[in-house]
């Protein structure tokens, strides 16, 4: 078995604090399912973040919380506990290089989500990329057909 390499990333430090953000993490603590996702620029990764929010607003709103990506990444507050303290927690990633599970696992040591890659599960030209390829039709019922059958497993 090859060895993990690793990258090191220096993210400058920050004293701001969204309040908002803190208080909807204090308010999605007792979910037992924390949902993050992808947050790429391309279709794929648009079409896991949108079937996130789906997820999480729509198909199991009771029992999901939607992760923020950027703020469980870059600072340690309500973001990053909602990941720590999971009881479950699904990634929903646009493709198989996995960005926002490598991400998360970065400053979660540990962390063992239930990864879902998103564009395994609709069809679609693989020869398109930016999300202004694919109709916003397209794109929001690639996202509800991804959100459906993550759903399905929760």
């Amino acid at each position: 078995m090859n060895a993990v390499e690793y990258e090191t990333v220096q993210i400058e430090k920050t004293d701001k604090v969204c309040l908002l953000c803190e208080d909807y993490a204090k308010r999605q603590a007792s979910k037992p399912i924390v949902v993050m996702c992808c947050e790429g620029g391309c279709l794929m990764g648009e079409v896991a973040r949108r079937a996130a929010n789906v997820l999480c607003s729509e198909f199991a709103r009771e029992k999901t919380a939607r992760l923020c990506l950027g703020g469980a990444f870059t600072k340690d507050t309500g973001q990053r506990a909602l990941a720590r303290n999971a009881n479950r927690i699904v990634a929903i990633e646009g493709c198989f290089i996995e960005c926002a599970t490598r991400m998360v696992k970065g400053v979660v040591p540990g962390l063992r989500p239930e990864v879902v890659i998103a564009d395994r599960l609709y069809d679609f030209d693989r020869n398109l990329f930016g999300i202004d390829e694919m109709p916003e039709s397209r794109l929001n019922a690639h996202a509800r057909e991804v959100a459906k059958a993550v759903a399905a497993r929760l």
